[in-house]
């Protein structure tokens, strides 16, 4: 059994580069590489993950949406492997809601991004796609598109007091609900 790469946290140089396009999709290491990231995303709970989080600076991430503790409205979807993922166009409406990062464990903040985004992709099976994604999985993209770019979500919040931690939330989420 093939052990789980780690995760790049914050402050790991990787995590900061742009990653390179991926010319050949049907390398084995390409294909080996796609299933590592769809094992380390549901290994890790996580609703998406970029290869330059498991130390592999290349244009691919696993969009994987399910609902959680985190995100109870999320949609379920099987992982899907985006290769070379881009933005087509996009809407003018935004949104602002909280964002985590498997690469800064334990830390939340408030993002904008595009309700409704275009994109284009390569499949794993060498298709290349075009469709509209909207709310949260249009929101799990464009993070996983800026990991692509060395782009974490903290540098999509300008007011750092809409950066807390998990507890900090939960401790919040439960004042508003009246527990203690």
């Amino acid at each position: 059994m093939t052990q789980l790469p780690s995760i790049a946290q914050i402050g790991e140089p990787i995590l900061r580069q742009k990653a390179q396009a991926i010319t050949d999709i049907r390398q084995p290491e390409i294909r080996e590489l796609i299933e590592l990231l769809t094992k380390r995303a549901i290994a890790s709970k996580g609703v998406g993950i970029a290869a330059p989080q498991i130390f592999q600076s290349v244009r691919l991430f696993i969009i994987s949406s399910h609902p959680s503790d985190r995100y109870p409205q999320a949609p379920m979807m099987k992982p899907i492997a985006m290769i070379n993922p881009r933005i087509l166009s996009h809407g003018t409406e935004t949104i602002k809601d909280w964002e985590g990062c498997l690469s800064i464990p334990d830390t939340r903040g408030l993002v904008s991004r595009y309700r409704s985004i275009e994109v284009e992709y390569t499949t794993k099976d060498g298709i290349l796609r075009q469709e509209v994604l909207t709310d949260f999985v249009a929101r799990i993209f464009q993070h996983e598109l800026d990991h692509l770019n060395g782009i974490l979500f903290i540098d999509h919040v300008p007011n750092r007091e809409d950066l807390h931690t998990e507890a900090a939330l939960l401790h919040k989420s439960k004042l508003r609900r009246g527990e203690t």
